[in-house]
């Protein structure tokens, strides 16, 4: 699998044909949600077909809801086990978040509470998703716009998940610096307390800064500067690992969309030497 470049983008029906058809983008890979995708036929089952020629694929899911209290929903691993193994996916990653309670879709991603209770729930239900797709899952660090009766911080919090379950980090940088500015802390101080040898994939994308104290992630705008500059920062304490361009709506012309790619392109090339990431 070759991925001289790093940088990829979230597969969109919105821009699939051009993707597929054109080079106008000329991504390293693609991500998709696996849950939108599975049990699909017909054009779309011929489209994925298609992307899963011409270039690798990652999946981020948004189903798993690894913090809920309720029972982990096995028959829908085991679909997602199916889908990656027909797909030939190497890195499967999730919110840590939960997006089901009592049964009911909550079609959305909640935060959870920075407590030890909680880590010792999600650990072991880590450990067991891990088990069952027989590979590491990486767990995103989330938005959110209050804590909820933390008793840590949240880098303390997510350091504690990853290394009592074993799974990886995605780190979403977009993420971090919305939390940072939100909630008034250092972002380059946060991300140097997280295990930074156990981040195998990075997210970026854009944001909407809806008044003077709060932005909302909203993956419907393109890069600000001072998110390449934290990507950059980051870069420089990592090893190479996939990064992922993702821009869920309000999606502008493909020639934009490389731009940003580009961008990012430069930015590793001059931290990590234009060696190999590993997808």
């Amino acid at each position: 699998m070759d991925l001289k470049k790093h940088i990829g983008i979230g597969f969109r029906k919105d821009f699939s044909e051009e993707l597929l058809e054109s080079d106008i983008l000329k991504p390293a890979f693609i991500e998709l949600a696996p849950e939108n995708w599975i049990g699909m036929g017909g054009y779309w089952k011929k489209q994925l077909a298609k992307a899963a020629e011409k270039f690798p694929i990652t999946c981020h899911g948004l189903s798993l809801s690894i913090g809920s209290p309720d029972e982990l929903d096995y028959e829908f691993i085991n679909k997602i086990k199916k889908f990656m193994k027909e797909y030939n996916v190497k890195i499967y990653s999730e919110h840590l978040s939960y997006a089901k309670c009592d049964n009911a879709h909550l079609y959305d991603l909640l935060p959870i509470p920075f407590r030890e209770d909680a880590v010792k729930h999600i650990a072991k239900r880590i450990k067991e998703v891990q088990d069952i797709l027989e590979m590491p899952l990486a767990i995103e660090n989330v938005s959110y716009y209050t804590p909820v009766a933390a008793e840590m911080d949240e880098a303390t919090f997510i350091s504690s998940i990853v290394n009592e379950s074993g799974c990886n980090l995605l780190l979403d940088v977009n993420n971090v610096y919305v939390n940072s500015f939100n909630h008034k802390y250092n972002a380059r101080d946060f991300i140097n307390n997280l295990p930074l040898d156990k981040v195998s994939y990075i997210h970026m994308a854009g944001h909407e800064q809806i008044s003077d104290t709060v932005i909302i992630d909203t993956h419907g705008q393109a890069v600000i500067d001072p998110v390449y500059d934290l990507f950059e920062y980051t870069t420089h304490l990592l090893k190479p690992v996939p990064v992922l361009l993702e821009r869920d709506f309000n999606i502008p012309e493909l020639e934009e969309l490389q731009t940003e790619i580009t961008r990012m392109e430069n930015i590793v090339a001059k931290t990590w030497n234009k060696k190999p990431a590993i997808a």
